[in-house]
């Protein structure tokens, strides 16, 4: 980490804005901040750290005014500050709380705390964080370090400087961490004691499940009275492997009785099998009997069905004789429905020739040709009357498009005088809008800014309330403080007081006094009040305590609760809610007009584009309709001719009909009624000779068979499907009878002297039913023994793989947890030394080689520090200890022992080696800016001398080394010097301008 430059305004000391370059000093790498004492030569530094962390060291716990008592109430006051970390130049602003002129009404306002973080990106400085919080947040991650580290190697302040050197393990331990960033080991432990738990619970989880097993394995022994002729007492609970060989000879016996099973199986199924087959023997022969009944049943069903068959077969003979004659009939009969169908239509075509104004003698073949001459010479005319039909059409649709292009011309003229009006005014219409628009981002930005003030406005409304009850909390918690204070103050008071009355209430008739051993107590002393005990005093201490705590978080409540109120105010700009939400409305109105008139903007464009496309469109459509025009003009002239000699010559062949498609129409009709009649008598003629032949060939074929009369042919006739049913009735009876003859011969054969009494099919039923329940009994049983034994085989393959689980499990929870523990600083480690501690203590070690370099030549010699991992009391951890070597005595010294002087030298040391270590370490913090707050002074002039030629060291280095102090040989020995002086008004000034001149 380097700092570059820090402003500061207003603070401490300072009232005008005071600057110090930093980077000024990076060809020195030693410089001195000097002043007289109270000129404010700490308050730099207080400037550094307050920038870096919103705290000084010198005031924690006390007074915490920032601001300059020198400063107007108008003035501000704020701390600057640039640094770079990692490559990365950062600059951070704070402003703390401190009160202000009211902007209205008069009076003072608590102007709030502020902070602000920006970043060098670019050739420009690019804003982070703009609250205290997010900057704090901010600068833990880029610094690395916490206030308390930064003030242990970094800043060492005046009453901070030896805190390291005479830290606690668990403080430096928790500094070193953050510096070397071992924070990684903590995690390794922590993995490793995570792994250590689950080896242990997959272990106990595998035993359970061993012995669920062996739980599962005995009940089923018990259940199927596996236990066999086991003596002795039953296996322990805990005696797995006894328990588990019992289970195996368990499925031992199980395995037996399923061989025991298969046996009384096998001789059941064949006793079984041999009584089906009697009892399968004796019902085929019923069966057969009982065929041979219904057999003989059937054949005297079918034999008395032979009169009916008989009468049904000559019926079917008759039938198919008249068939045989069905041709001819149907052919008769449809010549005749044929003939008199042609004389109706015969006597229709008549009637319509007759009403068409003929005759019945009139020659129709002429008639017809005489009319088809006529229709020919009618066509021409007809194709004339089309033609002149259709020029009247199409020069009707010449006038009608000639009388629309003179409308749409008149429509165009008006459209293109109206032009100019309206690019007039939609330009005027677009220029007030763009005015309009032009403001909507500036509106948008405003009302970020506003709404962002209106919700701070509406956080104040519910955040004042609550500060005004965490300071009264506060109030109440300081008095109640206050009160047991003075408590436990009168308890020891009163106690110290009532010593001798405590005494002398504890002694008891013929007991020695604790004092002068006597037995006799003539005048015990009396106490004045009621005594103190020993839990009076604790329990008004705990009382003192515990209202002290809370009198601490209501100190952090009520600052937390103003810090977020004077943060709101700030933000708010001291205006109102309702005012705030009133100007949003306003503002939100003024948005919408201008997004409106954006969006307007857009359309207003289009139409002006749109004017001008118009009056172009409409200039070239008035060219195109004139031209138009008058090409229609001179087409109605050409047409009018031609149109007027097609009507005359078809006003001559209309004659007395309305056109001459009429006359042909007419003359069409007379001639189709003319050859239609010709047709129908021609037709009758033919169907009369059609009909006469066939009624002939009907009568001869029936003369030739045995029907006397058409009659007697059609009642002989039958329907296909009712002669096929006949014939098929005849057939199936025959087939029939013939089958039940056969099968009755059949089986008249087969039962020769076979006999079966129903007693003895009932007993081979019977004696079959129970051997058949037998063969299952003895299937279910021979089962039930498989699955019993394939069941505890199959536990006993589980329980067998699962204690080799548990084996080989123990085993790794055994090294794990041997790892683990050694790791986490637990029994086998003696040290009692965690993995992370034991990196810290070989980087303690390295630090502390680097800080006896110095140290030796500072104390010429005597002190030398040692780093020891001696394990402390109480079960501490071990391994962070610091211990001095005095060369004069030769023992080991606790740091706490050494003088101010002694103290300095070696906490100056400490710090040194400490820098030239972290910086070191690839991926470390690195320290490139180190102050030190006087000290000095305590030194004699050897030892200051050693102490300034150990600083001048450090510029090989790199590393810039800021001393402050008022001791004259240091003056005289750094030329590099940034002089704080006090004005005779009163505020400081920096002067670094300033370079002491060597002596002589």
């Amino acid at each position: 980490m380097k700092l570059h430059r820090l402003e500061l305004t207003g603070f401490g000391p300072f009232r005008e804005r005071q600057v110090v370059d930093f980077d000024a000093f990076d060809d020195d790498g030693l410089f001195l901040i000097s002043g007289r004492t109270g000129a404010g030569k700490s308050s730099i530094l207080d400037g550094v750290s307050f920038a870096l962390y919103g705290s000084v060291p010198r005031y924690e716990g006390g007074d915490r005014r920032l601001r300059s008592d020198h400063s107007f109430l108008t003035d501000p006051t704020e701390v600057r500050l640039e640094f770079t970390v990692g490559g990365t130049r950062w600059r951070v602003t704070r402003a703390p709380e401190y009160e202000r002129p009211a902007k209205r009404g008069g009076g003072l306002t608590l102007e709030p705390a502020r902070a602000e973080l920006e970043e060098w990106v670019d050739d420009r400085w690019v804003g982070r964080a703009a609250k205290q919080r997010e900057v704090g947040i901010a600068l833990d991650e880029v610094l690395g370090l916490s206030a308390q580290q930064f003030q242990q190697v970094i800043l060492l302040a005046q009453n901070k400087f030896s805190r390291f050197l005479l830290a606690a393990n668990a403080e430096r331990q928790q500094l070193l961490r953050t510096l070397f960033g071992t924070k990684r080991f903590e995690a390794y432990k922590d993995a490793l004691d995570e792994r250590r738990r689950d080896a242990q619970k997959r272990l106990d989880e595998t035993g359970a499940r061993v012995r669920t097993l062996l739980e599962v394995a005995e009940r089923e022994v018990a259940a199927h009275d596996l236990h066999g002729t086991d003596t002795g007492d039953a296996p322990l609970e805990s005696d797995v492997l006894g328990r588990k060989d019992a289970v195996e000879r368990a499925l031992a016996r199980a395995e037996y009785r399923v061989d025991a099973r298969g046996n009384e199986r096998a001789v059941a199924t064949s006793r079984a099998e041999a009584a089906a087959a009697e009892h399968r023997r004796l019902v085929q022969i019923a069966e057969r009997l009982a065929d041979l009944r219904r057999a003989r049943t059937d054949l005297s069903a079918r034999e008395s069905e032979s009169a009916e068959i008989d009468a049904l077969r000559g019926r079917l003979d008759r039938a198919r004789a008249a068939e045989a004659l069905r041709a001819p009939v149907e052919n008769a009969t449809r010549a005749a429905g044929v003939l008199a169908a042609a004389q109706t239509d015969r006597r229709a075509a008549e009637d319509a020739w007759n009403a068409a104004g003929g005759s019945p003698d009139d020659d129709l073949a002429a008639t017809v040709d005489d009319l088809t001459s006529r229709i020919a010479r009618a066509q021409a005319a007809a194709e004339a009357e089309r033609d002149a039909a259709a020029l009247g059409d199409a020069q009707q649709r010449r006038r009608d498009e000639l009388a629309g292009l003179d409308e749409a011309l008149r429509d165009l003229d008006a459209v293109l005088s109206a032009v100019p009006e309206r690019r007039q005014r939609a330009a005027k219409q677009l220029a007030e809008a763009r005015a309009i628009a032009g403001r909507h981002d500036d509106l948008a930005a405003s009302r970020i800014d506003l709404a962002a003030r209106l919700d701070a406005a509406r956080s104040l409304e519910r955040l004042t309330p609550r500060a005004a009850d965490a300071d009264a909390a506060y109030v109440d918690a300081n008095a109640a403080s206050a009160a047991a204070s003075a408590r436990v103050g009168e308890l020891l008071r009163r106690r110290l007081r009532g010593y001798a009355g405590e005494l002398a209430a504890s002694l008891a008739d013929g007991e020695p006094c604790a004092v002068c051993g006597s037995t006799a107590h003539p005048r015990p002393a009396v106490h004045d009040s009621e005594p103190v005990t020993d839990d009076d005093l604790a329990a008004a201490e705990k009382a003192r305590d515990d209202a002290a705590a809370a009198e601490k978080d209501a100190a952090r409540a009520a600052a937390a609760a103003r810090e977020a109120v004077t943060t709101a105010a700030a933000t708010a700009g001291g205006r109102g809610a309702d005012d705030l939400a009133a100007a949003l409305a306003d503002l939100d109105d003024e948005l919408a007009a201008a997004a409106a008139a954006r969006s307007r903007v857009d359309e207003l464009t289009r139409d002006a584009e749109q004017i001008d496309a118009l009056e172009a469109d409409a200039v070239r459509e008035t060219a195109a309709l004139r031209e138009r025009a008058g090409a229609l003009r001179e087409e109605l002239a050409t047409v009018e001719g031609t149109l007027q000699t097609a009507r005359r010559a078809v006003e001559a062949a209309r004659g007395d009909h309305e056109s001459v498609a009429a006359r042909i129409a007419a003359d069409e009709e007379l001639r189709r009624l003319a050859a239609r009649l010709l047709e129908a008598r021609r037709d009758e003629q033919t169907r009369r000779e059609a009909a006469d032949a066939a009624a002939g060939d009907r009568d001869a074929r029936i003369a030739d068979t045995v029907f006397e009369t058409l009659d007697d042919v059609v009642a002989a006739l039958l329907p296909a499907d009712e002669t096929s049913r006949l014939a098929h009735r005849v057939e199936e009876h025959a087939a029939a009878l013939t089958a039940a003859r056969a099968r009755a011969l059949e089986l008249e054969l087969e039962t020769v002297d076979a006999h079966v009494e129903p007693e003895a099919l009932a007993a081979a039923a019977r004696a079959a039913a129970e051997a058949d329940e037998a063969r299952s009994a003895a299937i279910t049983a021979e089962a039930d023994s498989v699955n019993v034994a394939t069941g505890l085989r199959d536990l006993v393959e589980r329980i067998d793989a699962a204690a080799g689980a548990v084996a080989s499990q123990a085993e790794d929870a055994a090294a794990i947890t041997r790892l683990a523990d050694t790791v986490a600083g637990r029994a086998p480690n003696t040290m009692k030394m965690d993995l992370e501690t034991f990196v810290l203590a070989a980087e303690l070690e390295e630090i502390v080689a680097a800080a006896n370099l110095r140290l030796a030549e500072m104390s010429s010699g005597r002190y030398t520090l040692r780093h020891s991992d001696a394990k402390q009391a109480r079960g501490a951890a071990s391994g962070l200890s610091i211990e001095v070597l005095d060369a004069h005595t030769g023992r080991l010294r606790s740091p706490q022992s050494l003088s101010g002087g002694e103290t300095f030298l070696a906490s100056l040391a400490l710090a040194l080696g400490l820098a030239e270590v972290v910086t070191s370490r690839a991926g470390g913090i690195r320290l490139d800016t180190l102050f030190i707050d006087e000290g000095f002074g305590s030194l004699d002039p050897e030892t200051l001398e050693l102490a300034m030629r150990t600083l001048d060291e450090l510029r090989a280095g790199g590393r810039i080394v800021g001393v402050i102090s008022h001791v004259e040989a240091m003056k005289e020995q750094i030329p590099a010097q940034l002089v704080v002086e006090a004005t005779p008004e009163g505020p400081s000034i920096v002067r670094q301008d300033v370079v002491a001149q060597p002596l002589g």
